[in-house]
């Protein structure tokens, strides 16, 4: 259980004390309502009736940051079940494609739809907290799971804590030393260089904490906790690597990070960070680090 405590400060110094909802309509009702903001995922449809043979109900259905099909389900405390009922409706949406991209299509157009990734579809459970079971089981699923608790705080404060988060790991690209066996002067080689340089990058993101799961796409990879906080692609010379940190709150280098707020590109994050050598990446860690903290 978290030992996080929460003081106000207006009029002396008073402990607010956390509290569960009343109803676990409250706690979904709070999350759909800023689900972008909370968990990184575009909201489609709550309560999504899955049909007379499977007899369900889904609390809600969304699409994240990089186009994976999200299920969100949510306990008003702890519930030992609510891993095998989300698992129960993930079974249903992989088998109902069609289906999920036509709402997609409906709620947020024909573009969303067409970037729609099923490598990765995710479940994401919000409860009062889980039971040692759940914290186990939830390593032994090959699915993408977040197990999320909740904690509501006086009035219009709600906290989201992960306790758990899994994802199927791709393994980091490996370390390529470029040069002949004999030891004889070696040609430059760009493309050897960004693969090599590329790991580094992936390397240090991954043991940010163990809660970063990697999402990777055509045009990027995605490093995540339960929102991206950093997307890398990569140039013929350089890796560009964009970040959740706010471009106001970092000395802005030429040539090295940019504020790239209304411009287009891969991945999410306003903040481009230039990298051209691993000594750009150990630059880049501090920032890093920023993004992952408000991830």
């Amino acid at each position: 259980m978290s030992t996080l405590r929460l003081f106000s400060t207006k009029g002396g110094v008073t402990e607010v004390a956390p509290r569960l909802a009343d109803e676990e309509a409250e706690v979904q009702a709070l999350v759909e309502g800023a689900m972008e903001a909370m968990l990184g995922v575009r909201f489609l449809a709550s309560e999504y009736n899955t049909g007379p043979v499977h007899g369900g109900r889904i609390d809600s259905l969304g699409l994240d940051e990089n186009g994976s099909p999200v299920i969100v389900e949510y306990k008003r405390a702890t519930d030992p079940g609510v891993l095998s009922q989300g698992l129960f409706y993930m079974a249903w949406l992989v088998d109902h494609r069609q289906e999920f991209h036509a709402l997609v299509r409906e709620r947020l157009g024909s573009a969303a739809a067409a970037q729609v990734m099923w490598k990765a579809p995710r479940l994401i459970c919000v409860a009062g907290d889980y039971t040692r079971y759940d914290l186990h089981a939830v390593r032994e699923h090959r699915r993408s799971i977040d197990l999320v608790r909740y904690r509501l705080y006086g009035k219009g404060l709600i906290a989201l804590e992960t306790v758990a988060s899994v994802a199927a790991q791709h393994k980091a690209a490996p370390r390529i030393r470029c040069g002949n066996a004999g030891g004889a002067a070696s040609r430059p080689n760009p493309a050897g260089a960004m693969v090599e340089l590329a790991a580094a990058v992936d390397e240090v993101l991954l043991a940010l904490g163990a809660d970063v799961t990697k999402v990777e796409r055509k045009q990027y990879d995605a490093y995540q906790r339960l929102r991206n906080f950093a997307c890398v692609t990569s140039r013929q010379d350089k890796l560009l690597v964009y970040l959740k940190a706010a471009p106001e709150a970092v000395d802005l280098v030429p040539g090295f990070t940019r504020d790239v707020r209304g411009l287009g590109h891969h991945g999410t994050g306003d903040l481009e960070v230039q990298l051209r050598s691993e000594r750009d990446v150990e630059r880049a860690v501090d920032l890093f680090r920023l993004s992952y903290a408000a991830a």
